[in-house]
């Protein structure tokens, strides 16, 4: 983590009062969060709308903060205290993120994309922890709060640092990637995520490719061959280097020979090695973010032997393809983190082909955050559906009733059943289980469904 004086902090960030007086008070990271503070920390008081963060500055200090930032439009800064005045905390936050990161030799790995962005993340920090001092961002702390912190948490000795970059508008990855200045930058696909804001995918492609902005020249942009909406805009980037993953084998790594289990996906990559890479995360489109992680691998010399080692090692963070025993001998996959119509379409394609011993039950929810569309998008996905392949189709909540609509185009009634109540769903779900099935739970974060996880499992 950060640790600096305050004379030294005064430096890296427009501090408008004097601060002589502390200036060999040393702070050891950074906090926003008073629950959070241990002695020695930076408070960084924040304002909102409904709440302003300068309230708990005694609070702050009784918990061993060293020092704080203070807003100068707030009136009454503490008297005889370590303050550091500026014009804004949060902007201050950014900008010492910004000169922590370029007083530090770590290289940096930037990714964003609209699915996959965390689960990438932990395939390339699995990756290059088996040659590189790695840092990686924790949970989801990927927005213009949670990077800063990112950085100001990474130790000075730190080889290579991983940054998730997320996003709801236009301009939010400009302002990340110019605070990171990443060497390297991952794009993992463009989707639906964030209709509501931008209104069409190009919209959403274009906010993406932002992450370029903070790359120097000869950078490398790692991103999807296969997107029509980045190969006309990419090529035109000639300061940059580029590499591309993806199905086909126009792409500069793309896969042959997968298998994909229970356990997780083997594949071949032709030119990288000829034995097999195993991850242990199953899907055909964590295959393409493994791949992302590898042409990022390659840039960095990390050795095939390495590779294989860390792809082997991959542990995701929660909520994200997690598998469970569940009553009745069935196995749930527990996918509920996040969705859109192209991450829930990967993970249901993905279940219909496997475990070809066990029926299968999707119980899907609502897929927030697309726009005028939302609709149309929850009823293609039900249409979408293969009563080949699927046993039952659950759904649940307000847009994902939408999904039962488009499913009843070829499924019969009985093999479908959509609740608002999760109490209701979580009653006939238990009913209908015979034994022995594989059971996916899918839905935006917002909806909760892992409470209906909860309730299958031993």
């Amino acid at each position: 983590m950060i640790k600096r004086t305050l004379g030294q902090l005064a430096t890296m960030i427009r501090v408008e009062n004097d601060v002589t007086k502390f200036q060999d008070i040393e702070i050891k990271g950074v906090s926003f969060d008073t629950r959070q503070i241990v002695p020695g920390n930076l408070f960084v008081p924040l304002k909102g709308d409904a709440n302003d963060g300068h309230k708990y500055i005694d609070t702050a200090f009784d918990k061993g903060a060293a020092a704080i930032l203070w807003q100068k439009d707030v009136p009454n800064p503490p008297e005889d205290a370590a303050v550091l005045v500026v014009e804004d905390t949060l902007r201050a936050l950014q900008e010492l993120a910004h000169s922590y990161r370029k007083q530090t030799s770590a290289k940096i790995i930037a990714i964003t994309g609209s699915n996959g962005k965390t689960t990438t993340k932990d395939i390339v920090a699995a990756v290059f922890s088996e040659t590189f001092k790695v840092h990686k961002t924790d949970g989801n702390f990927n927005n213009h709060i949670g990077l800063p912190l990112t950085i100001l948490a990474m130790d000075e000795k730190t080889e290579i640092a991983i940054l998730e970059m997320g996003m709801s508008g236009k301009g939010e990855i400009s302002l990340l990637t110019k605070i990171a200045q990443p060497d390297a930058a991952i794009i993992t696909n463009i989707g639906e995520a964030h209709l509501q804001d931008l209104g069409s995918r190009e919209a959403i492609a274009n906010a993406k490719l932002e992450i370029i902005e903070g790359l120097p020249k000869n950078g490398l942009l790692i991103y999807p061959g296969n997107e029509p909406l980045l190969i006309k805009k990419v090529s035109s980037l000639k300061q940059f280097k580029t590499c591309t993953f993806g199905e086909t084998r126009e792409n500069d790594l793309y896969p042959e020979e997968i298998n994909i289990r229970e356990d997780g996906s083997s594949f071949i990559v032709p030119g990288l090695s000829e034995e097999p890479f195993f991850l242990p995360i199953a899907g055909k489109h964590n295959i393409m973010n493994a791949l992302a992680a590898m042409l990022a691998a390659r840039e960095f010399l990390i050795p095939e032997t390495s590779i294989q080692a860390g792809l082997k090692s991959v542990k995701l963070s929660n909520m994200r393809m997690e598998w469970h025993d569940g009553i009745k001998g069935t196995r749930i996959l527990n996918d509920a983190y996040n969705a859109s119509p192209t991450a829930m379409r990967a993970v249901i394609s993905m279940v219909g082909n496997m475990a070809e011993d066990r029926e299968k039950i999707v119980v899907l929810g609502d897929m927030l955050e697309l726009g005028e569309k939302e609709v149309e998008f929850h009823e293609q996905m039900g249409e979408e559906l293969d009563p080949s392949k699927i046993k039952y189709v659950f759904t649940y909540g307000t847009l994902g009733k939408y999904i039962a609509t488009g499913a009843k185009l070829h499924f019969p009634e009985n093999r479908i059943f959509e609740f608002e109540d999760k109490g209701k769903l979580i009653d006939t779900l238990i009913k209908k289980v015979e034994g022995n099935e594989l059971i996916l739970f899918k839905a935006s974060r917002g909806v909760k469904l892992e409470e209906a996880v909860k309730a299958m499992l031993v």
